[in-house]
Parts: C-alpha cells; sequence; structure tokens
C-alpha cells in the first residue's frame, strides 16, 4: 500500500510541533508514520539537534540542492529557506509510510502541485490573545519578534481555507484525537485499501 502524504501547517505558537510529536509518540505503535526533516539555513534554537529536528545548512548548500532539483518543496519563511528532501519521501511513501510534512503554506501549494492527493492539515489558536500568551511564554523572542510573528500569524491564517482540514487547537488532547483520526481515515480510503481486497477476495472481485 502507498504511503500518504499530510500537510500541517500553522502560525507560530499554535501547537503544531507540539501535536505532531505526541502523535509520533503515543500513536506510531506500527511504525507507519514518517516526520519528514526540512533542511534549513536558520541557526538552531536551544535544544533543537542537527539531523534530528533539522538538518541545518548555509545558504550556500542549500542552493546546491536547489539547483540539482533535490527537494520536494522549499519556501522562505523569515528570511531564512526551509525545504524538503524529495528522494526520502518518494522513498518512505513507496514502503507504504505515511509521512508527515511540518512546513507552512507555501510549502503546501508547491506539494498539492506536484501531488495534488496529498491532505492538507491546519492547526488554529484558539484565539490571537492566547497565541500571543504562548509566544511570550516561550521566553525566547524579543518583543519585536513577537510582534512580527503575530503579523506573519495573521497572513498564514489567512491561507487556511487551501487545506482539507483545520484544527482548532484549544484542547490539546482532544485536537491530537482529532489529528490522529484523519491519519486513520486516510489509510482507509477504497483507494488505499482496494490492494489489500483483492488478496483477500481474489476470485471473488
Amino acid at each position: 500500500m502507498q504511503g500518504n502524504l499530510y500537510i500541517i501547517s500553522a502560525p507560530s505558537g499554535a501547537g503544531k510541533s507540539s501535536l505532531i510529536d505526541a502523535l509520533l509518540n503515543r500513536f506510531n505503535l506500527d511504525d507507519k508514520l514518517r516526520l519528514s526533516i526540512s533542511h534549513t539555513t536558520r541557526k538552531p534554537r536551544p535544544g533543537e539537534v542537527d539531523h534530528v529536528h533539522y538538518h541545518f545548512v548555509t545558504k550556500d548548500e542549500f542552493q546546491v540542492i536547489i539547483d540539482r532539483q533535490g527537494f520536494y518543496e522549499y519556501a522562505s519563511v523569515f528570511d531564512n529557506f526551509y525545504g524538503t528532501s524529495r528522494e526520502i519521501v518518494e522513498q518512505w511513501t513507496a514502503e507504504g509510510h505515511d509521512v508527515l510534512f511540518d512546513i507552512d503554506w507555501q510549502g503546501a501549494r508547491q506539494i498539492k502541485k506536484i501531488n495534488p492527493d496529498a491532505t492538507g492539515i491546519f492547526i488554529l489558536p484558539p484565539s490571537l490573545s492566547e497565541l500571543r500568551a504562548r509566544l511570550e511564554k516561550r521566553g525566547q523572542d524579543s518583543e519585536e519578534v513577537i510582534n512580527k510573528r503575530m503579523q506573519q500569524a495573521l497572513a498564514e491564517i489567512s491561507h487556511y481555507t487551501e487545506y482539507d482540514y483545520v484544527i482548532v487547537n484549544d484542547d490539546f488532547d482532544q485536537s491530537l484525537l482529532q489529528l490522529r483520526s484523519i491519519i486513520i481515515a486516510g489509510r482507509h480510503t477504497l483507494q488505499n485499501q482496494s490492494e489489500l481486497i483483492q488478496s483477500l477476495f481474489p476470485s471473488e472481485l
């Protein structure tokens, strides 16, 4: 069975990364989920590890990969570049793994252009005031940076209509179950189950 692609986007602070981490840690018992690890030109944040959270590269190294068409998608965010290895994604889906993309709307458009069957999921915060409170609670950014992120959040939220599903992350556990339900449903579409059905009933159908 060919694996599915899931594009998960959200404004910074909406809880997207926490939901993805919980999904992989709690519900990936069959080891069928894979998180696409992006290449990025930005500097690592506290606690981030190279080749675990991101592949950290220079802008020159990133450009070399672009030139050889090695990205499934890439985009510019906050003056930095992010991109996903096309070779790795195609290998995983061929092996039957579902691949999660933790990317913004720019990358989502590129993936949808290449693979219209990719499923888009947008994570929304319960309110803008709660979003600001979450950004401030991180203690990583200055007031100027937070204001910039809030402006960017409004721009990102305006693209939610381009996605197939929307989850409002007010209650974390409920949002996690909603995300898991989307993944499970995707594995049981007629298209994904047709090969199994034919093997179960080869002469009857």
